[in-house]
């Protein structure tokens, strides 16, 4: 006889989706032109966890959102807080990076849906109360595949040493980053052995559906993710995604393919395939015996970009052509109204721990040379990476060595908001807190 596990270690568990789908009319956010939606595909959703181990208390929301603005998040928190018992610390709120979704950032290249985001605090915490009111027992289960084939490195490696979003055809020389293959996941199974809810980390980022003409709203890939998992396990299951460390990671393949590379036959295949991963994943995943919570969290205060010579020489040039595209335009202005000059930002990092497993959650979308280093020196079983969560501190956050190649992604004022070394220092910190949760 092969021999018993131990008992597996009981959590008090709840979970909810809450639809925040704006009205129409709202402008699409994610591009650096104006898109309007005149329709609903399929609807946005506020997804939450909430799990309770002795007198620890965690919640965790996946929204529909391009991301998670910093006022947004405070508020939510606090109105969690207040209907819950969960400290702000111990809340995940973050954003999936739909690009089919309004834009909820001020300041940004379209309108803000203003009356919106005024009632989105209020919903996302109505999403988290549902799942706190709604108690079950449940076993908490870690699982993780390798997906290879939907994902890939958009940045490329010039000759001169720099860097470029895409590949140019005699003049770039190899990829010039990885991808993270591992997609995870974290069942909640209840006593009669029906899975109650799925939270699933994955890097790739959510630009599928629609593309820079798209005039609809949609949840893109994770919301048919989603779908497909409900259709196999229930319709009540609550599939909660988090995004990995996306930042120089999209779905469009290096070589040429009869597949579909992009629209909504595109982020039907990812969702199909990605949520059959998650399937594998969950099935052969062991409920924990011995399960802690916990959380830790810390405001680094990280210098902003500040504008130097190159760069102002940049947007004398713009300045001067007689005719600028919409990403020229907006580089334009942007620049000359940057605030930031000689400022720190506040750069909130979080790490939860629920059981055999640790997540290290940051603001802004993160490169995946940056998750992949925070993975390998974790002290947890498992450890996921979970970019755009708790704020909006900056745009994008590259490695140290790749801010200065100029890709998009590392191009300051533009993509990058933050110092050079800003991902390194958060870095720094998840695996200093990390430890701090699991102690030798």
């Amino acid at each position: 006889m092969p021999p018993q596990a131990d008992d597996p270690a009981i959590v008090t568990a709840g979970c909810a989706q809450e639809k925040i789908t704006p009205p129409i009319g709202v402008s699409l956010a994610g591009y650096f032109h104006e898109r309007i939606a005149v329709r609903v595909r399929d609807d946005l959703f506020a997804r939450a966890v909430v799990l309770r181990r002795g007198d620890q208390g965690i919640a965790l929301v996946g929204c529909d959102l391009i991301a998670m603005d910093s006022h947004v998040a405070a508020r939510a928190k606090e109105r969690i807080a207040a209907q819950t018992g969960i400290p702000a610390t111990h809340v995940l709120l973050s954003a999936t990076h739909t690009h089919t979704g309004p834009e909820l950032r001020p300041g940004h290249a379209v309108p803000q849906a203003a009356a919106w985001v005024e009632a989105l605090p209020e919903r996302i915490a109505t999403a988290v109360a549902r799942a706190a009111s709604n108690p079950f027992p449940a076993t908490l289960r870690a699982g993780q595949t390798e997906v290879t084939g939907y994902s890939f490195n958009r940045l490329f490696r010039m000759r001169d040493g720099s860097e470029l979003f895409g590949r140019r055809p005699g003049e770039t020389v190899g990829v010039a980053g990885p991808i993270d293959p591992q997609l995870q996941t974290l069942s909640l199974v209840d006593q009669e052995e029906r899975l109650r809810a799925l939270l699933v980390n994955f890097a790739l980022h959510v630009d599928v559906i629609g593309g820079g003409k798209a005039d609809f709203i949609s949840a893109d890939w994770p919301g048919e993710m989603a779908r497909h998992i409900a259709a196999v396990y229930g319709p009540d299951v609550v599939t909660v995604f988090l995004q990995g460390a996306a930042g120089d990671i999209n779905h469009n393949p290096h070589e040429p393919t009869r597949l579909p590379r992009s629209g909504p036959l595109k982020a039907g295949q990812l969702g199909r395939a990605l949520a059959g991963a998650a399937m594998l994943a969950t099935e052969r995943a062991e409920p924990m015996a011995e399960v802690v919570l916990g959380a830790a969290f810390q405001e680094l205060r990280i210098p902003y970009y500040t504008r130097d010579e190159a760069f102002m020489a940049e947007l004398e040039a713009l300045r001067a052509k007689p005719q600028r595209s919409p990403f020229e335009q907006y580089t334009l202005e942007r620049g000359e109204r940057w605030p930031y000059d000689g400022k720190v930002a506040s750069v909130p990092v979080q790490i939860l721990r629920l059981g055999d497993v640790g997540l290290a959650a940051f603001p802004a979308e993160i490169f995946t040379r940056i998750g992949l280093e925070v993975k390998q020196f974790s002290p947890a079983r498992f450890t996921w990476v979970v970019e755009l969560a708790n704020g909006d501190a900056s745009t994008y956050v590259p490695t140290t060595d790749q801010a200065a190649r100029g890709a998009y992604g590392a191009r300051p004022v533009l993509s990058r908001w933050l110092c050079a070394d800003a991902g390194r220092q958060m870095a720094d910190a998840a695996q200093v807190m990390l430890w701090r949760l699991w102690p030798v």
